[in-house]
């Protein structure tokens, strides 16, 4: 079994009685909890007043995928990518794909504890050239990650975060000269659908991606089309809009076709059609680097 991790970026607040409040400051949620309570990340739990992290050296996943299907189509091309992803997410979208790890706690599904430096020596021995970290929401898993990343910069390998962007801009900026690519779900361009399908706000995600724009880090986005959520053609332009603006016409960009799972079994698959349609406005508006996937 791990030993328990004293997560960074908390404060303790002042309390009445006996319960050792404590703020967990890591993303823009902040939430508060009271003794034995977990964050809604999951993986984030105050013990006897100091936050822990749950996840530390617990991934629940490590496999070989092509670093096509972060997806990233312009960093390191043609190679294959060490992918691990640890339990919990900050966020809870209707339609998560790996639901059986995001909505899960790090104490709801045991496995064997694996440190930093072995990751990174499995990393080395399957010849991939980078690490990623993904499935879930890597930055929940900030301690694990950051020791990973550090312990692989000094073996040259790259190391990229497949995220959701929902981070303070403290923790990301203190991670950020370890990590060379990023790919960011921009899920939609309207603060009304985040609320409604991923429990969360759009601002912070916008900030966290100009934060690594600015950064010079590698960046693409990806924005996962659902029928009647996300898919009108003044959505996609809205989205466009935005990232032209902030961004510039050379950030890739990558529409997605959903598929009913998780709570939204309700809705039926994207056509290819309508993500092919949102890259033909994506290209009309000036993008230059347009992708499409799941289709």
């Amino acid at each position: 079994m791990a030993k328990l991790k004293e997560a960074l970026f908390w404060k303790k607040l002042k309390t009445k009685g006996k319960d050792k409040v404590v703020q967990c400051v890591l993303c823009p949620h902040f939430c508060t909890l009271k003794n034995n309570e977990t964050g809604k990340c999951r993986v984030r739990k105050n013990i006897k007043g100091k936050l822990y992290s749950l996840s530390y050296e617990q991934p629940v996943s490590i496999a070989i995928d092509p670093i096509e299907k972060k997806p990233l189509y312009h960093f390191m091309p043609r190679t294959c990518t060490f992918s691990i992803g640890m339990a919990g997410c900050n966020l809870k979208c209707l339609n998560c794909q790996n639901w059986q790890l995001s909505q899960c706690s790090a104490e709801e599904l045991k496995v064997n504890p694996v440190k930093a430096k072995e990751i990174v020596i499995m990393a080395l021995k399957s010849e991939c050239p980078s690490i990623s970290y993904t499935y879930s929401e890597p930055f929940v898993s900030w301690e694990y990650v950051f020791d990973i990343a550090k312990l692989a910069k000094k073996d040259n390998l790259k190391n990229i975060m497949v995220t959701n962007g929902f981070i303070n801009p403290e923790p990301l900026k203190k991670i950020l000269p370890y990590i060379d690519a990023f790919n960011i779900d921009l899920k939609s361009i309207k603060d009304k659908f985040y609320k409604e399908v991923c429990g969360a706000r759009i601002q912070p995600i916008l900030e966290a991606i100009k934060i690594v724009h600015k950064s010079r880090k590698h960046l693409e986005l990806t924005n996962l089309i659902i029928p009647g959520l996300n898919d009108s053609d003044s959505d996609i332009k809205e989205l466009v809009k935005w990232i032209k603006e902030n961004l510039g016409e050379n950030v890739p960009l990558h529409f997605s076709a959903f598929y009913p799972c998780y709570k939204l079994t309700n809705i039926g698959a994207t056509p290819p059609e309508k993500v092919i349609h949102a890259a033909e406005i994506a290209r009309k508006m000036g993008m230059k680097n347009v992708h499409t996937g799941n289709i």
